[in-house]
């Protein structure tokens, strides 16, 4: 049978001001230790300009006496060092007399960036933690995970004429942007390459049909000759700091 422990917020928040992401290391006493973590299930933290962003950081713990909880978690910027998400608590399950699935919940308010380093805080974060078990024994561990955190993107899709004529000319259109950080506001997302996709009616999947670099503002344009019904939409595949995204399909009919 599984058991919960609830640890606070005001505990699992303990650690504030470093600097700059340490190196790897791990210091303690005793057997326990933290033998995997995995950050929002494997995936980015998206933020855009808005609602704040909660992720969960799942750590599954050992010791021989079993796991009494965790008793500091901090996640930090590698790129510039930027400080801590806010903490909302921690809860531990335990599975088995020696191991323990604990998982911590964070969030970025929506001013997070603005406060701590700006659109250069995109990027990868390490998470540290401190766990203690049921003998006493503690175990400090550095960079026990990292994830990335990236901007979120906005892409648009508009095709035209509709209806077309069968092997007319069709312009297809649209807009990248990304979060700024900074403003709080979406702003366009030139030089980035972004592929059309069609998807013909009656049929379940996209291919590509071309690339097109994003312009000024972020805006995409292109034309294509109209050889079936079907759906367009425009897919970004995303950065290093800034999330993939793909369009609402825009669906032209022949006449």
């Amino acid at each position: 049978m599984r058991t919960r422990v609830v640890w606070g917020a005001a505990v699992v928040a303990g650690i504030t001001g470093l600097a700059t992401a340490t190196v790897a290391h791990a210091e303690g006493r005793g057997d326990i230790r933290v033998v995997k973590t995995v950050v929002d299930n494997g995936t980015n933290v998206v933020v855009g300009t808005t609602n704040p962003v909660r992720f969960p950081v799942e750590m599954t713990i050992k010791d021989d006496s079993g796991v009494k909880g965790v008793t500091r978690i901090s996640a930090f910027s590698v790129n510039n060092g930027s400080g801590d998400p806010e903490w909302l608590g921690t809860e531990c399950e335990k599975v088995s007399a020696t191991t323990s699935v604990c998982t911590a919940t964070g969030e970025f308010a929506a001013t997070y960036f603005t406060d701590n380093g700006g659109n250069a805080s995109a990027g990868w974060y390490q998470v540290n933690a401190t766990v203690k078990a049921n003998d006493g024994d503690y175990w400090i561990s550095d960079n026990i995970a990292r994830f990335k955190v990236k901007r979120a993107s906005r892409l648009s899709t508009d095709a035209s004429p509709e209806p077309v004529a069968r092997g007319g000319t069709l312009t297809v259109t649209g807009a990248l942007t990304r979060a700024n950080w900074e403003t709080r506001k979406y702003h366009g997302y030139t030089g980035q390459q972004v592929k059309l996709q069609f998807k013909k009616s009656g049929t379940s999947s996209y291919a590509t049909v071309k690339t097109v670099t994003s312009g000024t503002s972020g805006k995409l344009r292109t034309t294509v000759t109209a050889n079936a019904s079907g759906t367009w939409r425009w897919y970004f595949p995303g950065t290093t700091t800034t999330a993939r995204r793909i369009s609402a399909g825009d669906t032209v009919t022949l006449r």
